[in-house]
């Protein structure tokens, strides 16, 4: 498997996003925001989402560990490197997960909450991700999307929505990100895929992939072929130069002007 990586944070704040791919594997992860409120958490999320890759990689190197073990081991082990936090803190640092494993020829993904793993087959695409956090609180989050980014309106709109969103997070009456506990393995989406049935993967924080999805200014098929041309970095680009004419998020409302964009691009 060849893979080729870039990151890129959305504004001045540092990235919350990461990504690492080897021979056999890509993992992003995706740093929930904490619109400025409190986490209960010294180290910040970049430091969170650090760990967990980290720890996450090591950890499905074993072939023989299903994704969801590795995911449950990387979160315990990271937990036990800040015990003196409030772990308990419903904002306590969190993440997307989306991984793609090649394993005995076959393609194992896990993916947890909304960064997709996407794969370009001989006929289609498959699209694989988890998008129960759109289901949660749509009152709310109507609310944030009628203000223009940069006021204080969509602020304050925002961290109501985001105090409201941490009381649902990780229960069965809300969705699953990975955080503090080994439970919320157990709740992503999982599966495998015969390799011969693909011809090239992407593993996408959403930042990258919503120039599909919400913005509709793309198809797969011209996601792959901006991928094959000039690789994860014209991708970015792409998904920054729509972003650019409409700053305020008149067009396309939305929680940040940019947010963090992360692509693992694989090929056989």
């Amino acid at each position: 498997m060849r893979v080729a990586i870039d990151t890129q944070p959305g504004g001045t704040a540092p990235n919350e996003d990461w990504a690492a791919g080897t021979p056999t594997l890509a993992v992003v992860l995706d740093g929930l925001s904490t619109a400025g409120l409190d986490t209960g958490c010294r180290h910040g999320v970049p430091w969170y989402v650090t760990r967990l890759g980290s720890q996450l990689v090591a950890a499905l190197a074993d072939p023989a560990l299903s994704l969801v073990t590795g995911l449950a081991r990387a979160l315990e082990q990271v937990a036990a490197m800040h015990p003196e936090c409030d772990l308990g803190n419903p904002g306590t640092p969190s993440a997307t997960v989306a991984v793609l494993r090649e394993r005995e020829g076959f393609l194992d993904h896990l993916v947890l909450a909304d960064s997709p793993v996407v794969l370009e087959g001989h006929q289609d695409f498959t699209v694989i991700t988890d998008l129960r956090v759109d289901e949660v609180l749509p009152e709310l989050r109507a609310e944030v999307e009628q203000h223009e980014t940069h006021t204080a309106e969509h602020r304050a709109a925002l961290q109501r929505f985001v105090t409201a969103q941490r009381q649902t997070r990780n229960t069965p009456a809300g969705y699953w990100v990975a955080a503090a506990g080994p439970a919320a393995a157990d709740h992503a989406l999982v599966g495998s895929t015969p390799i011969t049935e693909v011809r090239a993967a992407a593993v996408l924080s959403d930042g990258v992939s919503r120039l599909v999805t919400e913005y509709s200014m793309a198809t797969w098929s011209e996601v792959f072929s901006t991928l094959r041309a000039g690789g994860p970095r014209q991708l970015i680009e792409a998904v920054r130069k729509v972003e650019a004419t409409d700053p305020t998020g008149l067009r396309w409302p939305r929680y940040k002007s940019g947010d963090d964009a992360t692509v693992v691009f694989c090929q056989w």
